[in-house]
């Protein structure tokens, strides 16, 4: 994985909480879940690896609106499962 740099030459990735051969897991445990930083780079590496990024949350967890719009983009690449 080659790393990008920021201005401030701070080395920039996001590590999954499981991997499997086809899959990408990260586990949240939260009340309100966004499109953060994180989630935006483990799903770009999904993509690029022909892999789908599975989100684990807990069952009351409420998916904001700009995580609800990349993951209609990203159909076929993202997959939510409520624990």
């Amino acid at each position: 994985m080659e790393f990008q740099m920021t201005k401030h030459q701070v080395a920039r990735t996001a590590r999954p909480d499981a991997e499997t051969y086809d899959k990408i897991h990260l586990l949240k445990s939260t009340l309100t879940l966004r499109a953060t930083y994180q989630i935006r780079l483990l799903l770009f590496r999904a993509v690029q690896e022909g892999r789908k990024l599975v989100l684990n949350v807990q069952k009351d967890c409420v998916i904001h609106d700009d995580l609800k719009t990349l993951m209609k983009e990203h159909r076929k690449s993202i997959e939510l499962v409520r624990r």
